[in-house]
């Protein structure tokens, strides 16, 4: 340890001195510092001096026009600022701790779950906690796990995975059906029942190729001898999904509940049986989250409630040639 750390950690230094720092950067004159802070110039002097002969520097130089930073106290201007930072950031922390009725929840969700899920349990939310903000973030899974491990998300929406990643825990909600969908326009979307042989005369709207969902579809296509089109478009992205199936001739493969809701889109009477999601929240082992989080996971179970009640009706009620039905 140095001889000046070892100085700014022997007690001696003072919030009051961090404080006095970031307001003579700011206010660049002693009467004026003196005036915010509430202080006589003599008591705002000497406080200066205190933290000047702590650090064994000079921080300010005077002049005509004021006082001004020297190097050593631009320096320290900005970790004083910083200090400063953290300790409002704490407080606004202990806050959130102690009042559930304010603060942020800051939810990470990507393509299923996001469409009726989230905005459900949002609408919910704010009718009990109206003073709390909920902010909203879109993603692939994994960069969402990184947001998540890194405090950035408070929870992920999404579907789960088996087991949870390392250092996650994760809550159940429902179970939801992956289908084919396409456009109301489209040419599949008037038949009574559709092939998956069909399919491949299209072109396709998949998940990128690091989703569980991309393998499990190339998987079952594979089985069957269905080659997977060269015509493909990868992406999670709803709003882009629903505008393709719109304007052109896409077969999409997408959460059942997406199609069901939007009457210019058709699910299409194609067997998928086996292919469902897992619908959950992930949350991070290592971290306790605030009362405004735990809230909001209570509006996703309650939101939640129908989705799997609505299972039933979702799910495919005869299989393919060799396939079983999964319960």
């Amino acid at each position: 340890m140095s001889g000046r750390e070892s100085h700014l950690l022997d007690g001696r230094l003072k919030i009051r001195h961090l404080v006095l720092v970031q307001t003579l950067t700011q206010q660049q004159s002693i009467v004026a510092a003196a005036n915010a802070l509430h202080v006589t110039q003599p008591v705002l002097t000497r406080r200066l001096r205190e933290l000047e002969e702590i650090l064994g520097v000079t921080l300010f130089e005077r002049t005509s026009r004021g006082v001004t930073p020297t190097e050593f106290g631009a320096a320290f201007a900005e970790h004083a600022r910083a200090v400063l930072a953290q300790i409002s950031q704490a407080a606004r922390h202990l806050d959130e701790i102690a009042d559930a009725r304010r603060g942020r929840v800051i939810v990470g969700s990507h393509l299923v779950g996001a469409n009726l899920l989230v905005p459900r349990a949002i609408a919910a939310f704010k009718v009990q906690s109206p003073l709390v903000t909920v902010v909203t973030r879109e993603g692939t899974p994994e960069s969402l796990l990184l947001e998540l491990e890194s405090g950035q998300v408070d929870l992920i929406v999404g579907r789960l995975t088996s087991p949870p990643p390392a250092g996650m825990t994760q809550r159940h909600l429902y179970h939801e059906p992956i289908t084919a969908v396409v456009g109301a326009q489209h040419t599949l979307a008037g038949r009574a029942a559709v092939r998956s042989e069909d399919l491949s005369e299209h072109p396709w709207i998949l998940p990128g190729p690091e989703t569980v969902l991309r393998h499990e579809l190339e998987e079952y296509f594979f089985r069957r001898r269905i080659n997977v089109p060269q015509n493909v478009v990868e992406s999670t992205a709803f709003l882009t999904v629903r505008q393709l199936l719109l304007d052109g001739d896409f077969v999409a493969f997408l959460p059942t509940l997406i199609a069901q809701e939007d009457e210019r889109l058709t699910v299409l009477d194609v067997g998928l049986a086996g292919i469902r999601q897992t619908v959950g929240a992930t949350m991070s082992t290592g971290r306790r989250l605030n009362p405004a989080s735990l809230a909001f996971i209570s509006c996703l179970v309650g939101a939640a409630g129908p989705l799997e009640a609505a299972r039933g009706t979702q799910e495919p009620r005869t299989a393919e040639a060799g396939e079983r039905i999964s319960p």
